[in-house]
């Protein structure tokens, strides 16, 4: 409680209509119309495997495994928060969004210099090769 920026999330709706989320997602000190979504890197427990498992073995829909159901299934057992993260979001499926996205986190870490210098070596060789 009172964290900023610590979420806890209640519910996984994947892709939600605007009439579903005006219903069901509403977020208190959020403007009307504006929702949280969530992306990127997830620390999850041993339970969502479980649940994952479930899915599998379910003899109505055998081997069919739906993530975001198995999520809400998750926030409603147990504790399962959100942090949001100040920075920069890199589309990898978009061209290069995997090397800037690689080239971002090398030239923010503590190599930063190394990073640079084999940057600036790989530019002069490909000038000196063209």
């Amino acid at each position: 409680a009172n964290r900023e920026r610590l979420y806890q999330i209640q519910t996984v709706i994947e892709k939600p209509t605007p009439t579903e989320a005006e219903q069901k997602l509403i977020v208190p000190g959020l403007r009307t119309g504006n929702y949280l979504c969530f992306f990127g890197i997830h620390a999850l427990s041993p339970s969502l495997m479980e649940l994952l498992g479930q899915q599998l073995n379910d003899p109505q829909h055998p081997r069919q495994v739906n993530l975001s159901a198995a999520l809400s299934d998750l926030a409603r057992r147990e504790r399962y928060l959100a942090s949001e993260l100040l920075g920069r979001r890199y589309d990898i499926d978009r061209r290069y969004g995997l090397l800037n996205a690689q080239l971002a986190l090398g030239l923010a870490g503590k190599d930063r210099d190394e990073v640079l210098s084999q940057l600036v070596e790989l530019l002069a060789q490909s000038q000196v090769q063209s």
